[in-house]
């Protein structure tokens, strides 16, 4: 019975890949009615994807890498996905949030635009083929689905705001893509191969010829993953164009930028940990992330809006992790893996809170200048069904400590303060750090430098999340309760509920995220498992047998 489930387990890989596909297209099939009945779709679909990836890093944690060959062509000619602790955790979190961005849209977003329950399980796909494909165009191609999903998604709700922001957004995605391809075809002409693995092995020999062309290669993808990561000066037109998104749109968004900081970080330990291209660009990616890291930090400060300070709550995150990959080391590396579940999570739900807390305001005839306001009042009457008001249309008990718990919750865990996650994953990377810095002889600049950002950055958001608290929960205490409706009410206790679960099993996460980063550093069985991966046995029709 083991060595069965051993053997169909491989087949798992694929599935969160190919159930949005086919999820979409049944729901392309329905048409624009059928509400109810979409919403069904999409929840099973994203609870089953969801189960499915506890599952893969349940396995990842047991028998580390699992590599899969959809095509059943040997590496290096046919395509290659593999999962390993990393990209496990990267789809829970991708599923995690699909699911809690689908309960809150149900509630009344979701009838806002066309196609909403399709292009989310588009992205879907895009964003799980992203984190299991084993091959860097296949990156390239994951990207693109999941890009233009989003730029449905962006104008979901349509109106001025949202179009203009999605200009800008288009414009620097597009910039960013031609930047891959541009990067992906030197690389590939230099060394005949984009599998990830194969190319980690070629370019860890102790000499490497054409050094400057890969060198050229690797610095156009990191400009495209700089892009996608929202790093600065190349990301202003992150934080208008995710306030201008519906709430549940952007919760989804806020995982976007971590593909970026995601594929930096698989490349870089993957091409530039050994050999003679080690430690390539890491100080330039310090850099980026240092100054992406102060710049988001006092851009929420800058804003009382709860959209934009989210915005810029999901940049403070990716600047924190692009960071630590530029400090490098293990240990470092280890917390800062951490740290990416809770602060993507925290971001996310501050752009569910923010729609929350905008119709409350509106509700008390509070003035608010911000142009999302208008959307959310608009979104009040859009999903009454012609039957009636849907179940997920409950009003929620207790809104109000649920919304003033929640707004809390989100502010620690994005300044990273006790006791939430946030700050056990801030306090192992400053300790690694620190550590480091009395181990090393050299660059201790760097590493006290990463300090102060880290310190400087928890104190900037800590002050923006407290006057936006007094402001929004204390300046007018006779306002009237807020009206949470049941489908939002549960999502937003999913994403507190997995805060802190992370909080309680602090102690495992941490083992097994660094676990994920001794194995990027090390490299030998990612690369063993993809290069390794074994042709199926074909049956006499021609099909691929488990």
């Amino acid at each position: 019975m083991t060595g069965l489930l051993r053997a169909a387990m491989p087949h798992l890989v694929v599935a969160p890949i190919v159930l949005p596909m086919a999820i979409a297209a049944a729901m392309l099939l329905l048409g624009e009615g059928r509400r109810t009945l979409k919403i069904a779709m999409g929840v099973a679909s994203a609870l089953i994807g969801l189960g499915a990836s506890c599952v893969l890093f349940a396995w990842t944690d047991l028998y580390g890498t699992v590599a899969y060959l959809p095509g059943n062509w040997p590496p290096p000619f046919g395509i290659a996905l593999a999962v390993d602790r990393l990209s496990a955790a990267m789809l829970v979190l991708t599923w995690l949030l699909g699911t809690a961005c689908l309960l809150f849209a149900s509630a009344r977003w979701h009838r806002a635009g066309i196609h909403f329950h399709s292009l989310v399980q588009l992205q879907l796909m895009g964003l799980s083929g992203a984190f299991l494909t084993a091959d860097v165009f296949n990156l390239f191609v994951f990207f693109e689905i999941l890009l233009a999903a989003s730029y449905g998604l962006l104008l979901h709700g349509s109106g001025k705001a949202r179009v203009r922001a999605g200009v800008s957004y288009v414009a620097m995605n597009l910039s960013g893509s031609s930047l891959f391809l541009i990067g992906a075809a030197i690389i590939y002409g230099v060394t005949g191969t984009l599998n990830m693995a194969e190319l980690s092995a070629r370019l860890s020999a102790p000499s490497v010829a054409n050094r400057n062309l890969i060198e050229m290669g690797a610095a156009f993808l990191a400009l495209a993953f700089l892009v996608k990561a929202g790093a600065w000066p190349i990301n202003l037109w992150l934080a208008p164009a995710y306030s201008a998104a519906t709430p549940p749109v952007a919760a989804m968004f806020a995982i976007l930028t971590k593909v970026g900081v995601y594929a930096v970080l698989r490349l870089w330990t993957l091409m530039f940990a050994g050999g003679p291209l080690a430690g390539f660009g890491a100080d330039v990616i310090l850099v980026f992330g240092v100054v992406t890291t102060l710049l988001a930090s006092l851009g929420m400060l800058a804003t009382h809006r709860g959209p934009e300070q989210a915005s810029w709550a999901v940049i403070v995150s990716a600047g924190t992790l692009l960071s630590a990959v530029g400090l490098g080391g293990a240990r470092a590396l280890g917390s800062a893996l951490f740290y990416l579940i809770p602060s993507t999570i925290a971001a996310s739900l501050l752009f569910l809170l923010a729609d929350i807390v905008q119709r409350w305001r509106a509700g008390a005839s509070v003035v608010d200048e911000a142009p999302f306001l208008n959307a959310a009042l608009e979104a009040e009457d859009i999903n009454l069904d012609d039957e009636g008001e849907p179940l997920v249309a409950l009003p929620f008990p207790g809104s109000t400590v649920l919304l003033g718990v929640a707004f809390l919750a989100c502010a620690l865990l994005v300044a990273g303060l006790p006791p939430m996650p946030g700050f056990i994953g801030k306090l192992g990377m400053l300790s690694a750090a620190i550590a480091d810095s009395g181990a090393r002889t050299k660059g201790h600049a760097r590493i006290w430098i990463f300090v102060a950002t880290l310190l400087a950055s928890g104190v900037l958001v800590l002050l923006a999340l407290m006057r936006t608290g007094i402001q929004n929960f204390w300046a007018e205490p006779q306002r009237e309760r807020p009206h949470i409706r049941a489908a939002e009410g549960i999502s937003i206790l999913g994403l507190l509920g997995a805060a802190l679960a992370l909080t309680i099993a602090a102690g495992p996460a941490i083992t097994a995220s660094n676990a994920a980063a001794r194995s990027l550093y090390e490299r030998s069985s990612y690369i063993e498992a993809v290069l390794g991966a074994r042709v199926r046995p074909m049956t006499t029709r021609g099909a691929v047998s488990p």
